[in-house]
């Protein structure tokens, strides 16, 4: 009986025992024979890793192939996550051979460790970090560190080093901020593009050129696969795949010439703040090709040196760097950004007044200094002034008399057949379109402001009504009186900005000589002077010749692009420029001691914008050879002053350079030890500045005394908000003021502009950049207190 139960149970022994066998069998074929792709994938991966190899950025180079923004090598450490136990044992490992790399300066150990793990931990929550991809964790890192993480390499499973090309600028500053800079890509722009081919870690052109053409400086990256061994230490190369540079950009610009450009503008500020100009810390210099619209230099100040964005700086040395950029605005390129013209603007008053026939070239007035309630730049006046005299001398009582014979809506219809008030398409981002003043555009400025009004004394008068509702009858007498006492103030203003609402004579005599609400970006100045002197054809601006292939191949060239002929006949425009031409010619040429002296004929005009509360706007507009013109130059020096004596001076050296280097080598001037930022020195040899009167020259206000209290400007806004300007002191009744002068052909009206602070607004840092750090301000920021809507 024992024994049969024995039997029994080793037989059910023996059918588990088979029964297993079958189950692991049957599994086995199944994993050989189904599955055997997948895990012949695993193992594959188990012992391979695809390693990737960042393509080097396409470099730039000037019109004479000089090479403006390259690339150098650098290594840089990351992490691949493989999904390992031990993870925290070699993030702790690396962030002690880590410590003392400038990366991490001031960081202790364990400061470095939870920074690593902090970008480990995001990424693999947002599941943006798939197994093997690394995650960069130093870049820049020195020679000796990657030899310490070689030593350790075995307590290092996932640690890569790897060479990663970088920004390099030969000439420092030269061009920026036209060039951009790059950054590591934030996660918004990485989930924006990651259909692109980014992959975390990648750069990313986050300004200027380096922005505009990103889709072709970017380039291909490459990769190379290695098998390691179960720690996952490389153990023999089994394939590299190249990476594919970026294409090159040929830019218009000729780099002798930037130089000079930027140089002169700087030296010229820093001189500017020596007579006595504290604020003359700004400005934009552009230079056009008129027969192609080929920017030839494109200048902007202050400037930033762009290798802080590629230098080894610790924490604190890139918030104290990012700190002066944010401060001074460096980033904003001030060619791209919006000033009033002053008698710049003089050029669109005549040819709107030519082609309308309401004056003839021979129309004369008799100037005595004064014209209803303005009184003209120079005492006295200019005696009989025409209009070519009246651009030469830059006579406001002509224009005067002439903008209120035409109107603001004719006078802005020639100001928009010259290209402003619109963007001129330039390569670059940012550019703001300028504002062309009328009736319609001042009545919405001021309403805003008139809203503003109305809804303060509203929420005044309610929160009285639920008090008087709610008192005694001994309060409400009490209580109505102080309502009244707030209300007052605000209703006084609300009163004065109606009359704003529209449009007055003053308003369009303002108009005429570039004050009120005209606004126009360097650019836009010099591209309207550029088809005033090649006989009536807007180009479009461009930066980029041709894009070329790292092979050598043509990718794209671009041809000059009209954006349309003016409608102005060439007899208007021959008046015109010989009206410009004797503005440098003796002996009362508002220009003629800038350019005594001049190997070449030029045609010019003088600016002088004021701004309320300020010096003057400095601006110089003029092209050459009269004759025959080859380049169009633009200046405006932000509170320079005087636009001969500030403005003038800078393009008088450019002009010079311009026509002296044909024949120099494509690097004159370019050395290395001559590159300077923030403050440059270097440039051609200045020309005196002409002899005006004392080097500190009082301001408008000071010269034609207070302002008239019947004439206020709209109340502060916020810091970012830009105020309407009048343009000048004018009686809201039609009262008497002094308002309006040209010191030297340059208007400056009595009130001048409202004051608009800078962009107050901030960005985050670059990708780059350490966080805590302050972000630089909106580019398209109206600089240096100028006003007007944002566009």
């Amino acid at each position: 009986m024992e024994t049969k139960r024995m039997e029994k149970k080793v037989q059910v022994l023996l059918g588990l025992v088979v029964a297993a066998f079958v189950v692991l069998l049957v599994r086995l074929a199944y994993l050989q024979l189904v599955e055997v792709d997948k895990y012949q994938v695993m193992a594959r991966q188990n012992h391979l890793r695809l390693i990737p190899i960042m393509a080097p950025r396409g470099e730039m180079y000037d019109r004479n192939g000089v090479r403006i923004v390259g690339n150098r090598p650098v290594y840089t450490v990351s992490l691949a996550y493989l999904g390992l136990q031990d993870t925290d044992r070699v993030i702790a490992r690396l962030a002690s051979i880590l410590v003392g790399e400038r990366a991490f300066q001031g960081m202790s150990e364990q400061e470095i460790q939870q920074e690593i793990q902090k970008k480990l931990d995001e990424q693999k929550n947002g599941q943006k970090l798939s197994l093997y991809e690394p995650l960069p964790v130093a870049e820049k890192v020195s020679p000796e560190t990657v030899s310490r993480i070689e030593e350790q390499r075995l307590e290092l499973p996932g640690v890569l080093i790897d060479v990663r090309p970088m920004r390099d600028y030969p000439y420092g500053d030269l061009l920026v901020p036209v060039l951009g800079y790059v950054g590591i890509m934030n996660q918004q722009e990485l989930d924006a593009h990651k259909d692109e081919g980014y992959k975390l870690g990648d750069a990313w052109g986050k300004d200027g050129l380096e922005k505009t053409y990103e889709a072709y400086l970017k380039g291909e990256r490459g990769a190379r696969q290695v098998e390691v061994d179960a720690s996952g230490r490389p153990v023999r190369d089994l394939g590299l795949k190249e990476p594919v540079p970026g294409d090159n950009l040929v830019l218009s610009v000729d780099a002798r010439l930037q130089r000079v450009a930027q140089d002169a503008l700087a030296k010229r500020l820093a001189e500017l703040r020596r007579e006595g100009y504290g604020q003359a810390k700004a400005g934009a210099a552009v230079v056009l090709d008129v027969n192609t619209g080929e920017i030839l230099a494109m200048a902007s100040q202050p400037t930033y040196d762009p290798t802080i964005f590629v230098r080894d700086l610790t924490r604190k040395e890139w918030n104290d760097v990012w700190a002066q950029i944010s401060r001074d605005q460096s980033l904003l390129n001030r060619a791209l950004s919006p000033y009033p013209p002053g008698s710049t603007f003089k050029m669109v008053v005549s040819a709107a007044a030519l082609e309308s026939g309401k004056v003839t070239p021979a129309f004369a007035i008799m100037d005595y200094g004064r014209y209803k309630y303005k009184t003209d730049w120079k005492p006295g006046g200019h005696g009989r002034v025409d209009l070519v005299r009246a651009l030469k001398v830059s006579c406001d009582t002509y224009f005067w008399t002439v903008g209120e014979m035409l109107g603001p809506e004719l006078i802005g219809q020639y100001a928009r057949e010259f290209g402003l008030g619109e963007k001129t398409g330039v390569d670059l981002p940012g550019e703001r379109a300028g504002i062309v003043p009328g009736p319609e555009q001042k009545s919405k400025l001021w309403k805003q402001y008139l809203d503003d009004i109305q809804k303060q004394m509203d929420a005044i008068r309610q929160e009285y009504g639920q008090r008087l509702a709610a008192a005694g009858e001994g309060e409400k007498a009490a209580l109505q009186k102080e309502m009244d006492s707030r209300l007052a103030p605000l209703q006084d203003r609300y009163n004065k900005i109606e009359w704003e609402l529209k449009w007055r004579d003053y308003d369009t005599m303002d108009m005429s000589i570039g004050q009120g609400n005209n606004y126009y970006t360097p650019l836009q100045l010099a591209n309207y002077v550029a088809a005033i002197a090649n006989g009536g054809v807007l180009y479009q601006p461009h930066l980029v010749k041709k894009i070329v292939a790292p092979d050598g191949q043509t990718v794209q060239e671009f041809s000059p692009r009209e954006i349309r002929r003016v409608k102005v006949s060439p007899q208007t425009l021959a008046v015109i420029r010989q009206g410009m031409y004797q503005v440098s010619l003796p002996p009362d040429g508002t220009a003629s001691s800038i350019f005594a002296g001049a190997t070449y004929t030029v045609a010019g005009k003088t600016g002088t914008a004021e701004v309320q509360g300020h010096d003057n706007h400095a601006v110089f507009v003029a092209f050459a050879p009269y004759e025959k013109p080859e380049v169009a130059v633009a200046v405006v020096v932000e509170y320079g002053g005087h636009g001969g004596v500030a403005a003038g001076v800078v393009a008088r050296q450019i002009l010079d350079a311009y026509f002296s280097m044909k024949d120099a080598p494509p690097t004159a001037g370019l050395s290395g030890s001559e590159v300077q930022t923030q403050s440059p020195s270097g440039g051609q040899p200045q020309p005196a500045a002409p002899q005006q009167g004392p080097s500190r020259p009082a301001t408008g206000a000071q010269q034609r005394g207070a302002a008239n209290p019947n004439r206020q400007p709209p109340p502060d806004r916020g810091q970012g908000d830009a105020g309407p300007g009048s343009g000048s002191n004018n009686p809201p009744a039609g009262g008497q003021n002094n308002a309006g002068r040209d010191t030297g052909g340059n208007v400056v009206p009595g009130q001048g502009q409202g004051q608009g602070n800078p962009g107050g607004s901030t960005h985050s840092p670059p990708g780059n950049a350490p966080e805590g750090t302050t972000g630089p301000p909106g580019a398209g920021n109206t600089p240096g207190g100028n006003t007007g809507t944002n566009n």
